[in-house]
């Protein structure tokens, strides 16, 4: 068990010193009033942070750790809307039980764009 979780620390090489992601104005516009995101912390180290993330259907999650690698299991899957802070957009579809290996990537905000409570258990080594 010790040995998986050195890989899977080092595999991540994840940094999770709570990024606050600034959306652009009008995407503030847009999700005034939604809902937030839950993030319920499990377990924290030095080393790493084990939590799950809640989106109700239409929750955002403006916090969202991206400076690296993180593994993910969706627990409850469903459709998150993800917008840069160069205003792209891309939709992330996880589906129940599936489990990923998001790398580094700009910073972002997630949107719950579905119509299902979607919920996520992430492993972020600091």
């Amino acid at each position: 068990m010790r040995r998986l979780v050195t890989a899977v620390v080092g595999a991540a090489a994840f940094v999770f010193s709570g990024l606050t992601i600034d959306a652009t104005a009008q995407d503030k516009k847009a999700d005034k009033g939604a809902p937030k995101a839950t993030i319920k912390v499990l377990q924290e180290n030095d080393k790493v942070r084990v939590f799950e993330t809640t989106f109700a259907p239409g929750a955002v999650n403006t916090a969202v750790p991206s400076s690296a690698t993180r593994v993910v299991r969706a627990l409850s899957g469903g459709t998150i809307e993800r917008t840069y802070a160069d205003g792209k957009k891309e939709k992330v579809v996880y589906k129940t039980g599936e489990v990923r290996i998001n790398n580094p990537s700009p910073a972002f905000t997630a949107k719950n764009v579905g119509k299902t409570e979607i919920k996520l258990y992430v492993v972020h080594v600091k």
